[in-house]
């Protein structure tokens, strides 16, 4: 019973980084067909959703089938309750690169109001953040947990520089505002991506010390 037990945690922890990985691939590739103006890509990506959202809920699934039959432990549960909640983080990120493709569509055959500059870096900080917190959740690693979440100043800021650099296009054609909004809204979504990844480090801490742990309020 315990060694199957630990087999199922283990291929649920496995499922979830695919699931990161398939929404890492979706937020990058989804900012560079909105770099490329490629939007029959950006349709791709919009209609390919579906997948994550199916993993999703089989991963959650699985989990609620373990939980109910297997007797799980106090450590067991908080593992399990954890790959409820970072299923769920997941799947809004992949909303968060659906949303994206969004804004490429939206924008259309339109002129970009600026070149893409902030937005790709921003996108290559926040996967990067989520490979690693997933990698600290498989390996149990509570000092990178505590330190991953970090980098989410650095994606603020990036954001703060895209709202700006929005801002001073609009001041300079009005008739660019619309889009200069869609632009924003992507940029947001990779903000709140980077928020996401804080609350996976948070869970990791809490598989590990059983307390729920509000990391910037730990600053």
């Amino acid at each position: 019973m315990r060694e199957a037990l630990e087999r199922k945690e283990t291929e649920l922890i496995e499922k979830l980084l695919t699931l990161g990985s398939m929404v890492s691939k979706a937020t990058l590739d989804s900012v560079e067909a909105l770099g490329d103006r490629d939007i029959p890509r950006s349709r791709a990506i919009y209609e390919a959703d579906i997948e994550i959202n199916e993993l999703r809920f089989e991963i959650q699934n699985e989990a609620l089938i373990t939980i109910a039959t297997q007797q799980p432990m106090a450590t067991d549960l908080r593992i399990l309750a954890a790959v409820l909640d970072i299923s769920s983080d997941l799947e809004r990120m992949g909303d968060y690169a659906k949303g994206i493709s969004k804004v490429n569509i939206r924008i259309g055959e339109n002129k970009m109001v600026r070149p893409l500059i902030h937005i790709p870096e921003m996108a290559k900080i926040a996967t990067q953040m989520l490979a690693d917190s997933l990698k600290a959740l498989k390996e149990r690693d509570e000092e990178a947990a505590r330190t991953i979440y970090l980098r989410d100043d650095e994606v603020d800021n990036l954001y703060e520089q895209v709202y700006k650099d929005m801002n001073d296009a609009t001041m300079k054609e009005v008739a660019s505002l619309e889009d200069a909004n869609y632009l924003i809204w992507a940029a947001h979504n990779l903000e709140r991506m980077a928020d996401r990844v804080t609350n996976i480090c948070e869970k990791v801490l809490f598989v590990m010390t059983g307390e729920m742990i509000e990391l910037e309020d730990a600053e």
